[in-house]
């Protein structure tokens, strides 16, 4: 039985969303970020980082949604998306899901977090956010240029760097952007898909 821990966060949605499109049977444990569920002294024994979110599979133990996506990716067989099989596929694949991770999620979008949803825990910072928004701004021009007649990020289809990139478009949104056409094309038609309407519904219950 594979276990996930977390909710409420993109950063969680990611491997509820994974596990849904590869249909595996999962149990959910919902514990939030800054609710003190993550300080527990069973869930520090689990993951002394603290953080969500988290996987068991029997006695394999991992953390970091990316690391969880691809193990998950990897151990279960699909047709309900692309998994890589050359080196030269699972290169392009890590190529999209790096600069997402690094430069829309950590770069922007949680240094935004920080100073826009947590200012009683890191304080207003009111041109971190600005510097934070005029960068994200750059990377979405670049992404909605290449997006241009394009379903998925890759080519072969549907994939873990798409599920990477609209949560954090999603992410975006809450945060008043304005997608460009063809990144907003883009995410609509990735919104349609059974397992993201379902995983949202898991991931942000309540």
């Amino acid at each position: 039985m594979i276990k996930i821990w977390g909710s409420k966060t993109p950063r969680s949605l990611r491997p509820i969303w994974m596990a849904e499109e590869l249909e595996i049977e999962y149990e959910l444990l919902p514990i939030s970020p800054r609710s003190g569920e993550t300080l527990t002294k069973e869930y520090t024994n689990l993951n002394p980082k603290q953080k969500i979110p988290f996987m068991e599979h029997e006695d394999f133990k991992l953390s970091e949604s990316l690391a969880i996506c691809k193990y998950l990716q990897n151990t279960f067989s699909s047709n309900n998306l692309f998994i890589p099989q050359t080196a030269q596929e699972l290169a392009e694949e890590d190529e999209w899901c790096s600069f997402i991770y690094g430069e829309l999620d950590e770069t922007c979008l949680y240094v935004m977090r920080r100073h826009y949803d947590l200012t009683d825990i890191y304080g207003s910072a009111p041109n971190v956010v600005d510097a934070c928004r005029e960068y994200l701004k750059r990377q979405f021009l670049v992404i909605d240029k290449y997006l241009k007649n394009k379903k998925h990020l890759l080519d072969q289809g549907f994939g873990v760097a798409d599920i990477f990139l609209v949560s954090c478009l999603d992410w975006a949104v809450f945060y008043e952007f304005e997608l460009p056409k063809n990144i907003k094309m883009y995410k609509e038609k990735i919104s349609e898909r059974k397992a993201y309407k379902k995983a949202m519904e898991i991931n942000y219950q309540n």
